[in-house]
């Protein structure tokens, strides 16, 4: 189980502003995630870091004064990716099950880069869980785009029931996405199958959740 920590300040001590220096953040933030997801939160280690990226311990210290700061830029980093496949898997001009078999492909693939990334940032690696907060950017984009999806795929104006739909349908998603990371299976087709196949029939019911409970 992860550690809950105090709210931090911005990550970054020393904003990048050349090219040399943005591919030298780039580049601690590529090994800071490929140990995180190899060795877990044990062998995350700024020496170990600094080593595979090829840089020196000064300069990794230049940019995140320690290794909390590094884990928590490569968290947002994990999830500007996430947000990144939402903004290009659209909802409209498709059918539910041609819109979801594209968002969990992409997310799926998205995991997939560094397989045990995510489970070390859930059940390993210290965390504020700002991130989560309702208020919080990520979580409104988030939420927002599950709404839309939700609204566009029962063909009508976004409302309360498509906020509670889209919490559910989003839960689904990333519970069976994030499991399967944690048991190694992202790889497997019937994993990405099944999945679509869950999720694919609800988001086609336009039903009136009101309806469903008065009988």
């Amino acid at each position: 189980m992860s550690t809950r920590i105090a709210k931090q300040q911005p990550v970054i001590r020393k904003r990048p502003r050349q090219a040399r220096s943005r591919a030298t953040v780039e580049t601690i933030l590529q090994a800071g995630a490929r140990v995180l997801s190899d060795e877990g939160w044990a062998g995350f280690t700024t020496n170990r870091i600094a080593d595979l990226a090829g840089v020196s311990i000064g300069s990794l210290y230049q940019y995140f004064p320690d290794k909390l700061s590094l884990v928590d830029a490569i968290r947002r980093r994990h999830l500007d990716d996430c947000i990144a496949v939402m903004r290009t898997s659209k909802a409209e001009g498709l059918s539910p099950v041609q819109f979801v078999s594209n968002l969990v492909r992409a997310m799926i693939a998205a995991h997939s880069t560094y397989p045990g990334l995510h489970r070390a940032l859930l059940d390993e690696a210290p965390s504020s869980d700002d991130y989560r907060n309702p208020n919080s950017e990520f979580e409104i984009e988030y939420l927002g785009y599950y709404t839309d999806a939700v609204a566009t795929c029962r063909n009508r104006r976004p409302g309360r029931t498509d906020q509670t739909a889209a919490l559910i349908i989003s839960d689904a998603i990333d519970g069976v996405i994030h499991n399967a990371a944690r048991r190694g299976m992202l790889g497997d087709p019937i994993v990405q199958s099944e999945l679509i196949r869950l999720v694919s029939p609800y988001l086609e019911d336009a039903g009136d959740s009101a309806t469903v409970q008065a009988e």
